[in-house]
């Protein structure tokens, strides 16, 4: 009876971290900091001007945000020299987050589901020896590696009080599931590239530009997905931002968060959004300014 007490038991553990793999939270209330980051492209320094500037990481970029959520949305990696770097540093501020009462999101973007995918168009030679090689970069970006197990945890869509955050935005084919299915969707699709999948599908979450490109054509599709998820801005990534600064549209509902900060593509400013106090600021290193958000 030993043995098969011991098989019931480590069957039963088996099935119970199963069930909890499934259930990675996506929604949080009663959040009185958030600071949000658009896309980086690995492009350390800028990262790092960011962190700093919005409060949450000190000079030794260790954490000093308190209990407050940081939300990078997306595209953190490829095509810039300090893929490992960004990795390293939000992986770390994760841990030192959660000891002080506060949070890291670091949403999933396409390229990041392009790296998984080996799909190396844009990685340049310094990613690859920063990993120490061609085999150990693979071996890292595995599923069972350090680092693409940590990507393939992520979610793709959250919310913290009354806003929504998605690296692209959600088209009409998805903006009425919960937010559970289309993080699960996304995490179960990520390495089947073969197929027009949630993961891949150009409407899908990670890809779609839609509401960055004409928000006022598709103001209908904006209004539902406030209603269906009981928000009032969703804030976005993927599409830089003419005026490459943090770009506010549709009255508040729709907030733009990547300025190009990477220098592959020009190097805009390293700026983030700070929502306290109720709230909404563009944040750079330089300068702190209020946003109109109804």
């Amino acid at each position: 009876m030993k043995p098969l007490f011991r098989l019931a038991l480590a069957l039963s553990f088996f099935a119970q971290a199963h069930i909890h793999a499934q259930e990675i939270p996506c929604a949080w209330s009663n959040v009185e900091r958030i600071v949000a980051v658009g896309d980086v492209h690995a492009d350390g320094d800028q990262l790092i001007a960011c962190l700093r500037a919005g409060g949450v990481i000190d000079e030794q970029q260790k954490w000093i945000g308190g209990k407050t959520h940081l939300v990078q949305l997306g595209d953190l990696v490829d095509p810039g020299p300090d893929l490992k770097k960004v990795m390293d540093l939000l992986m770390a501020l994760e841990v030192q987050a959660q000891k002080a009462g506060g949070m890291v999101h670091a949403l999933l973007g396409n390229h990041e589901l392009m790296i998984l995918n080996d799909n190396h168009d844009d990685l340049g030679e310094t990613d690859v020896v920063s990993f120490g090689g061609p085999d150990e970069y693979k071996k890292a970006m595995r599923a069972d590696g350090k680092y693409g197990k940590w990507i393939r945890s992520h979610n793709t869509v959250i919310r913290i009080n009354d806003l929504l955050f998605v690296h692209g935005g959600l088209s009409s084919d998805y903006a009425t599931m919960s937010l559970e299915e289309i993080n699960k969707g996304v995490r179960d699709a990520m390495d089947d590239p073969g197929s027009r999948n949630m993961a891949h599908d150009p409407q899908g979450p990670l890809w779609f530009r839609g509401l960055a490109e004409d928000p006022k054509k598709l103001g209908g599709m904006l209004a539902a997905i406030l209603r269906e998820y009981g928000v009032k801005h969703v804030v976005i990534g993927h599409t830089i931002t003419q005026t490459r600064g943090i770009t506010v549209k549709a009255g508040g509902a729709l907030i733009l968060t990547d300025v190009g900060m990477s220098g592959t593509y020009g190097r805009g400013p390293a700026m983030c959004l700070v929502i306290e106090e109720g709230k909404f600021f563009s944040v750079t290193p330089a300068k702190k300014q209020n946003l109109r958000v109804e």
